[in-house]
C-alpha cells in the first residue's frame, strides 16, 4: 500500500476531514491532498505529525500487522557506539545530511549513494 493511501485510511477511520488534519498537524490541506493522492512522499518528521494527529504509533505507517512488531535485539558494534556521528558535531552533521537527503528525488539519491559506495570501497582497498 502506498503511504498516501495509508494516511487517507487513518484519516477516514478517525472521521477527520483534511481541514481538521490541517489544524492538528499544521500542514496545508493541499499538501495533505497531494500526499493522499500519491503526488508527493512525506518525510519522517511529517509522518510524526500525522501519527500525533491520528493518535497512532509511527510504526503503523509501515507495518500492517495486528500486533506490534517484535523488537529485534541487534548487537551493538563499536562503530555505532563511539564512531563518528554518534555524538557531538558529527551527529549534527549527520542530522543535517539526513534532512538534505529527504529533500532530493530518488534518482539523485541513488546517484549520491552510488558515489559514496564507490568512495568507501576505494578507501577500504587503499588500507
Amino acid at each position: 500500500m502506498i503511504i498516501g493511501e495509508i494516511i487517507r485510511k487513518f484519516r477516514e477511520s478517525k472521521g477527520l476531514s483534511q481541514d481538521s488534519v490541517e489544524r492538528k498537524t499544521g500542514l496545508r490541506r493541499h499538501y495533505i491532498s497531494r500526499l493522499e493522492n500519491g503526488h508527493t512522499v512525506p518525510s519522517i518528521a511529517t509522518l510524526e505529525k500525522f501519527a500525533a494527529a491520528f493518535k497512532v504509533p509511527l510504526y503503523r505507517f509501515f507495518y500492517d500487522g495486528k500486533e506490534p512488531p517484535v523488537k529485534l535485539d541487534l548487537p551493538r558494534t563499536k562503530t555505532s557506539e563511539s564512531g563518528w556521528g554518534a555524538k557531538g558535531r558529527g551527529l549534527e552533521y549527520l542530522r543535517e545530511f539526513a534532512k538534505a537527503l529527504s529533500r532530493i528525488d530518488e534518482r539523485h539519491r541513488r546517484l549520491l549513494m552510488g558515489v559514496a559506495q564507490r568512495m568507501a570501497a576505494r578507501a577500504r582497498q587503499s588500507r
